[in-house]
């Protein structure tokens, strides 16, 4: 059941008038006409802002719908416990380089996810952490709890199928689920990504008052049949998170790795770019926690965007803690890619919902290909 029309309404206003005051830093009138900062091929076009949502979080992942400059954002259970109703909202996001709100938010929907009876799901189950759209429009979701990955029907929301994940995948530590989620360009496969090892691969151990894990799995899963391949991604540091994944095309995607600090206390939110390596020969076995064994590869990791360079002014008192969604969206007119970053709420009333919109050189991405969508 989706949200009526006088509800959506007034969420809209809500947060659009929050939003706009947020969003006077760019928009007053002295501020610059062109709000753009470059490094490397990648500038920064400017932020939005939009006052986090009172139901529960805002801007846990990013999916575009392959519909004009629509998205759907996924909001997570937030305070509210098994009072929550699990949601995915639509947004558009309208980006015009150069222009003096470069980046402008509209909430225009809400869709409630149901289970298999066409019951509302109430509580955490799932807990969306990550979201994508599939090629004939199906909303697909994994969560933090389960895990769990689930299809949701992209107009009543209803559930549709809920994917097998490995049993040895429940083994992971408290709220480091599945927090990222890639779809293939033509729509054949999904990609989880674990936040942090399992705790079978050294997740969770604490020496000296540190973690010790690096090695984070990633879940194939082939929409068709069902059949799954593991991959592993080895974070910088043990007190990193992996929280989202996008993929470039089929063999390459950007991940997103970051510490828990905000403020200045940020000091590592970085964009990778990984190319998937050889599958793990044996997806049950424990991993090492840190180096691995000449028998398994690591996906191949270089860095693609630093989002506390000097360059783009993230850094600092007002830098979120939570960089949580990847999402590219329609190329910009002059044939660069767009990439939106946001931010996740989390149900900190301070902390409000944040797009960034960055333009990518093809410089930077040659082998880049844009997602399928089936006709209308």
């Amino acid at each position: 059941m989706r949200r009526s029309v006088a509800a959506t309404a007034l969420l809209t206003l809500v947060l659009l008038l929050g939003g706009y005051f947020l969003y006077s830093r760019l928009a007053r009138p002295n501020a610059p006409k062109v709000y753009e900062r470059t490094r490397d091929g990648i500038t920064l076009l400017g932020v939005a802002y939009l006052p986090k949502d009172p139901d529960g979080g805002l801007g846990s992942a990013l999916a575009y719908t392959g519909h004009g400059n629509e998205y759907v954002v996924a909001a997570d259970s937030g305070p509210k416990g098994d009072r929550f109703e699990c949601r995915a909202h639509r947004m558009t996001i309208g980006v015009t380089p150069g222009d003096a709100q470069p980046v402008k938010l509209n909430l225009t929907d809400t869709t409630f996810l149901k289970d298999k009876d066409g019951k509302q799901f109430l509580g955490a189950q799932p807990d969306p952490e990550g979201i994508r759209i599939g090629r004939g429009g199906d909303i697909f979701i994994s969560d933090e709890l389960g895990p769990f990955v689930r299809q949701f029907d992209k107009t009543s929301g209803k559930f549709v199928e809920d994917f097998a994940v490995p049993g040895h995948f429940r083994n992971r530590q408290e709220n480091r689920g599945m927090e990222g989620l890639a779809i293939s360009p033509d729509g054949a496969k999904l990609y989880g990504t674990m936040q942090s090892p399992l705790i079978q691969d050294g997740g969770g151990v604490i020496k000296k008052g540190q973690r010790t894990g690096t090695n984070c799995r990633i879940l194939e899963i082939d929409i068709a049949n069902g059949s799954t391949r593991e991959f592993v991604y080895q974070l910088a540091d043990p007190d990193h998170s992996v929280c989202e994944i996008l993929a470039v095309n089929d063999t390459t995607f950007l991940v997103l790795e970051r510490d828990a600090g905000g403020g200045e206390e940020a000091k590592f939110k970085k964009v990778f770019r990984i190319g998937l390596a050889d599958a793990i020969p044996d997806p049950k076995a424990k991993l090492p926690t840190d180096r691995l064994p000449a028998t398994i590869q690591p996906v191949k990791k270089t860095p693609f965007l630093d989002l506390l360079a000097e360059e783009f002014g993230i850094a600092g008192r007002s830098c979120p803690d939570k960089f949580e969604g990847l999402a590219f969206g329609p190329d910009l007119p002059d044939g660069r890619h767009l990439l939106l970053v946001t931010t996740d709420t989390d149900t900190e009333a301070r902390q409000p919902f944040r797009v960034y919109a960055f333009a990518i050189d093809k410089t930077k991405l040659p082998d880049f290909r844009p997602q399928q969508f089936a006709p209308n």
